[in-house]
């Protein structure tokens, strides 16, 4: 057996499963009483590929790892015949045997580890053996041959396109048949340079353990996966279905194995889940707690809890029922706006979360719309309130799939006549409140891997300036900056962004806006004069609501909402100098 320099992690266990002559070594965390979860890592990596995930999952699970033959501890047999998928399935079926010989396990398998693991999920020994498997960036090298025949043999451009596309993204297997130098390659350039090479390419994080210290002679040993494997399986693929409930988690970034490969499984796999991991192909190294998250789900529903809303939406054959099994949270729900867009995402199937500083109005809100409907007190401007907010939502419903920032409040007036406190109130609630909400919920979502989106409230005031609203206008063509800003830079996480720009609604936000420069008498007839001006413009909030459903659904950056917001853009970028001129019209005395 191997030596190996990297130590073990804390509380675990190691064995070595002795089967055909190979030592496969064995690392196990947790209490064996709990179910348990097989973790099987790919090329070129050993069982410290899953550290993180093991951790995370050994609070409630059994969880077992092994380097799988000729990778770390484990022995290196000769010849390819040894490579064999027939032979690495019979490694996990003994590791299996030998860690829970009494019950059946959980598998978690990525890259080459999932592609042996396959072989084992499709044999007929696992439907006592194994409980469930999840598939991270591995296929059935079968189900591979099949989906290549079935797009040459219909030929159409997208089939084409899809076939092709894979075929160059599989580059290095072409590679790895030339005899010779890609063994010699891992042992004198690659190998020493891989960890460094993953940090910059696919952006796993150095770390002791991985890659391991045997990475040049273990990436050299596991050529011949490749070489053993991949051309008779797609050249004479076999009809494999799958015996268990099967996740496949499908990253969106992965430079190796296209979302596309996962489009035909449902013939083969009874009982299907398919989910989008916004990430690279070292998912499980990227983004350890949401790999977790996601096997816990579909353990913890295999063994019979309730599926979850992502396995509620992944599941093959659940229905497209627009927002149903999505979470949406709104700020400034109360009224307006905020209620409409509330009522809007759960007449589409969605649960609500409605926040206001008002609960009152938030409890009246959620009262309308129904039990799918959550009301909650919450001052955006208030960060620690909102960073808290966030987490209670986490904990008792989820990571929101979509969160409409929709809370402001309206300040009117000369620059002159506007105080220092004025500014920093709305600064506070329209744009820091803003950012606040982004902070803390744009966190969660791109922790949990699988997307989202974003709706910030701006408004026309933020391109159609005006004397009479420095201050609004300058928070909304912040939100409005912020939200182009937050799109570039969240595109990556899968998390769209949306400035919504609403002109002259009829809301009552013109009851509560602050004029400044005026008594309260003035203060009480310019609001009720603002008031019944919005109220004969007859443009409703729940218009508003629907372009922000639609634009959601579009993932559209920017949408200005009514008739005088979508010219004011207009003529803010082709005719500046009369929108300056129309700025300096007093629109509010």
């Amino acid at each position: 057996m191997r030596t190996h320099p990297t130590p073990l992690p804390s509380g675990s266990r190691d064995r070595v499963v002795h089967r055909d002559g190979v030592d496969l070594f064995t690392v196990e965390q947790g209490d064996p009483g709990d179910p348990t979860v097989l973790l099987v890592h790919g090329y070129p990596d050993t069982h410290a590929m899953w550290d993180e995930v093991a951790d995370l999952l050994a609070e409630d699970h059994h969880v077992v790892r092994y380097d799988t033959r000729g990778a770390g501890r484990s022995t290196a047999p000769r010849g390819l015949a040894a490579y064999r998928l027939a032979e690495l399935a019979e490694d996990l079926f003994a590791v299996v045997d030998a860690v829970s010989p009494h019950a059946p396990v959980h598998v978690v398998a990525h890259d080459w580890g999932s592609i042996q693991a396959w072989e084992a999920v499709t044999d007929r020994r696992a439907a006592t053996r194994l409980a469930s498997f999840t598939s991270i960036s591995g296929p059935c090298l079968d189900h591979v041959g099949h989906w290549l025949r079935r797009r040459f043999t219909a030929p159409t451009p997208r089939n084409l396109r899809q076939a092709l596309g894979q075929l160059l993204h599989s580059w290095y297997i072409y590679a790895f048949h030339v005899p010779v130098l890609p063994g010699l390659l891992w042992r004198t350039v690659l190998g020493p340079r891989w960890g460094g090479l993953l940090q910059r390419v696919e952006g796993v994080p150095r770390r002791p353990g991985h890659p391991a210290p045997s990475i040049s002679r273990d990436a050299a040993n596991g050529v011949a996966l490749y070489r053993a494997n991949v051309f008779p399986r797609l050249g004479a693929p076999r009809a494999r279905t799958a015996q268990v409930p099967v996740q496949v988690v499908v990253p969106t970034r992965d430079r190796y194995v296209t979302p596309q490969l996962a489009e035909d499984l449902e013939r083969w796999v009874p009982r299907l889940w398919r989910r989008t991991a916004q990430a690279g192909h070292w998912f499980p190294a990227t983004h350890p707690a949401a790999v977790a998250r996601m096997v816990e789900e579909f353990t913890d529903h295999v063994d019979g809890a309730p599926m979850t809303r992502g396995l509620q939406r992944a599941r093959h054959g659940s229905p497209d029922t627009g927002f149903g099994n999505r979470l949406v949270v709104v700020t400034g729900a109360g009224r307006g706006i905020g209620r409409a867009t509330a009522a809007a995402f759960a007449a589409r199937g969605a649960e609500v979360v409605v926040a206001d500083i008002d609960l009152d109005a938030a409890e009246r809100t959620a009262a309308e719309i129904g039990p799918a409907a959550y009301a909650y007190h919450l001052d955006v401007a208030d960060e620690a309130a909102v960073a808290a907010f966030a987490e209670e939502v986490e904990g008792e419903h989820g990571v929101p799939d979509v969160l409409v920032n929709n809370a402001g409040i309206g300040v009117a007036g000369p620059f002159l006549a506007t105080s220092g406190a004025d500014w920093r109130r709305v600064v506070d609630v329209n744009l820091l409140g803003v950012v606040n909400g982004c902070r803390a919920f744009g966190a969660l979502m791109a922790q949990r891997g699988e997307g989202g989106h974003i709706v910030n409230l701006s408004s026309a005031a933020a391109f159609a300036h005006s004397r009479s609203l420095p201050a609004y206008s300058a928070t909304k063509a912040a939100v409005l900056a912020l939200s182009e800003s937050l799109r570039a830079d969240l595109a990556r996480d899968g998390i769209g962004v949306t400035a919504i720009c609403p002109g002259v609604v009829a809301t009552d936000i013109t009851a509560t806006t602050r004029f400044t420069g005026v008594d309260e008498v003035e203060q009480q007839r310019l609001r009720h004069k603002a008031t019944a001006a919005y109220a004969r413009r007859g443009f409703g909030p729940e218009k508003v609501a629907e372009e922000i459903v639609r634009a959601v659904e579009r993932n559209a950056a920017v949408v200005p909402v009514t008739p005088e917001a979508k010219v004011a853009r207009v003529v803010s970028r082709f005719a500046p100098g009369l929108a300056r001129a129309l700025g300096r019209v007093d629109v509010v005395r």
